[in-house]
């Protein structure tokens, strides 16, 4: 039998790029009755996560598809942690020694309360995760303190930093290998602040982070064309 070979290049693997619901106090505070309730039945003891696919990626500047139901978006502004290096069962006190550097992010997704199950439809659409370059992180950078600022059309409409995670930075991190490996390049979103603000076809979006820079798209109207299931 003669030897097959392929003549295709070998694209290099896209990150992963993970989210964290349920990671800013003030939403854990909010829902603390529901999560005593059906369907919940008890708060997380892990962190929740949520995958944001390829498809969802877009550099800064990108024109992003907003459906006409229900018409606007949350704009969740965040930072995600770039891994460096495999990391698997780290501890928390090594943990921040696996990062390389963070990205830029807004976190889009349709409006939607649940958390009970994964909101796909939501969450994983053509364009919803605008993300910076990787940036680097100067030692003498407090993350938890950087003030993340976003506008729409010019118009602060958000500000918050990373001071009320439930889980910090090194603890995010801990908790999460502790059950799966990350690998270099791949991406952890730090999570969105409680009730995110509104944007809609038409609006330029900013997010602008203390020390690091801005990040900026553009929300379109999304055609009968381009309609996602």
């Amino acid at each position: 039998m003669s030897e097959i070979r392929s003549t295709a290049a070998i694209e290099p693997q896209p990150p992963t790029v993970y989210g964290v619901l349920l990671n800013d106090r003030a939403t854990h505070q909010r829902m603390e009755a529901a999560f005593h309730g059906a369907p919940y039945k008890a708060p997380p003891k892990a962190p929740v996560l949520y995958i944001k696919p390829v498809n969802t990626h877009v550099a800064p500047g990108a024109q992003v598809r907003v459906p006409a139901d229900p018409g606007v978006v949350q704009v969740n502004p965040t930072l995600g942690l770039v891994l460096g290096r495999a990391a698997t069962r780290v501890g928390v006190d090594d943990a921040l020694t696996f990062v390389a550097g963070c990205r830029i992010a807004c976190d889009l997704s349709l409006p939607h309360e649940s958390v009970y199950r994964p909101a796909i439809r939501q969450r994983c659409r053509d364009g919803f995760l605008p993300m910076s370059e990787v940036l680097p992180l100067a030692d003498s950078l407090s993350i938890e303190q950087l003030q993340v600022r976003t506008f729409v059309n010019e118009v602060e409409v958000d500000r918050r930093d990373f001071s009320s995670l439930v889980r910090p930075l090194a603890q995010l991190l801990a908790d999460v290998t502790a059950f799966m490996t990350l690998d270099a390049g791949d991406v952890m979103l730090l999570g969105g602040a409680d009730r995110s603000p509104l944007a809609r076809a038409g609006d330029v979006v900013r997010v602008e982070v203390e020390g690091l820079g801005s990040l900026s798209f553009q929300l379109v109207a999304e055609s009968v064309q381009g309609d996602q299931a």
